[in-house]
């Protein structure tokens, strides 16, 4: 911010034009975000999601629109904690995940 402020300063004006601009870009995430659930689990479904579970669900939903196969999204989503197990089925575990909110990764990706 001190770079676009008058002078190198950064004033009250500049900050509350900033937390403005930050505020309406996090709604716009937050809808996003529930927009994309409620496609996938339906509106209902999704307005009863805790946050924790919400933010969790949209990054896997998101990572299986984009990954070419379940196995994948497994590898990408399970990067870390797969070194430290002894069976890296990572498409079983997202399987399961998945089913755990009635989902598939075929219908995701349809």
């Amino acid at each position: 911010m001190v770079t676009l402020g008058d002078g190198g300063r950064i004033s009250e004006a500049d900050v509350d034009g900033e937390l403005v601009r930050l505020r309406a870009s996090w709604r716009a995430a937050d809808a996003a975000v529930a927009d994309d659930l409620a496609e996938v689990l339906g509106a209902e479904r999704a307005a009863a999601l805790d946050r924790f579970d919400r933010v969790q669900l949209a990054d896997v939903v998101g990572v299986c629109r984009t990954a070419a196969s379940l196995s994948a999204a497994g590898r990408i989503l399970f990067a870390s904690s797969r070194q430290d197990r002894q069976s890296r089925n990572d498409a079983d575990r997202l399987r399961k995940y998945l089913a755990r909110w009635n989902l598939r990764f075929d219908e995701l990706r349809g």
